[in-house]
């Protein structure tokens, strides 16, 4: 059992497999993130079909995952449009976390390693890990793109430790390398500098590249059944006070905050007080 929380990754190259499934894709795995200096699950607000959180500058959080399938899939996970685990501009068809059937897995940080992570920090959206890099557009949202295992019709059990890296994991490293070296091309410094005024203007959190932490993680192989997700999960954050003012909060105790009220009060008063 002790196997089963240790994070997976899957760092074989995950080709384009067209292929068609008749289960049911929908709920997959379910997505919470959680306060871990509070020790809470941030509370869900909805506004025009999208899910936000409320994050607290300085907070450390985590992106907790819950495998409801009694199959393993594969968790690619974006923070900002950027991949948690290689620290490229994120894409689905990336390398992501492997997690075993009904498995709970908690994602404190960006993985610096086998062994460690910096932990994810609400921070100013300048001091944000997407910002210092140059990337700065997509500040703001946790995505989260989900993949069934592609099952074989003599395919009846597997055993964790029976897979091992094969000549697709080095092909796979070797062009997560070449689209981080294209990634830092791509920015220039001007560039980067107008997109991040343009997001500050709309957007007050980021993630930051926090504090190192010990969480351990081991390879394995995974061959996604389709090259499109079976489900895509996006979770937008920002301050308390600034989804107040875009009206994603309905905060009553602050007059004039959020959308306009038409009928604020019942009857019409005396305009001298009388």
């Amino acid at each position: 059992m002790k196997r089963l929380l240790t994070a997976l990754i899957a760092m074989t190259a995950l080709f384009a497999l067209p292929a068609y499934s008749a289960r049911g894709n929908a709920n997959l795995v379910d997505v919470q993130i959680r306060d871990m200096d509070r020790y809470t699950t941030l509370e869900s607000y909805f506004d025009r079909n999208q899910t936000y959180v409320a994050g607290r500058p300085g907070h450390r959080y985590s992106v907790v995952l819950q495998n409801r399938t009694g199959e393993r899939v594969l968790a690619v996970l974006s923070i900002d449009g950027v991949n948690a685990i290689s620290g490229q501009t994120a894409s689905a068809s990336q390398t992501g976390y492997v997690l075993a059937p009904y498995q709970r897995m908690e994602i404190r940080g960006w993985r610096k390693s086998m062994q460690d992570v910096a932990q994810f920090r609400f921070t100013d959206l300048p001091d944000s890990y997407a910002a210092l890099t140059g990337r700065p557009d997509n500040v703001g949202v946790i995505g989260v793109a989900v993949f069934r295992e592609r099952q074989y019709e003599t395919y009846n059990s597997y055993d964790e430790d029976d897979y091992r890296a094969d000549t697709y994991s080095q092909k796979s490293r070797a062009a997560n390398q070449a689209g981080a070296t294209a990634d830092s091309a791509a920015a220039p410094a001007a560039k980067a500098q107008r997109s991040l005024a343009e997001s500050e203007s709309r957007q007050e959190l980021g993630t930051g590249h926090g504090e190192r932490r010990y969480d351990p993680a081991r390879q394995t192989t995974f061959e996604r059944e389709s090259s499109y997700p079976n489900q895509i999960s996006k979770i937008y954050y920002d301050s308390y006070q600034a989804l107040v003012e875009r009206g994603v909060i309905r905060d009553y105790r602050r007059p004039g905050r959020g959308r306009p009220d038409a009928f604020p009060i019942g009857f019409v008063p005396d305009p001298y007080g009388n």
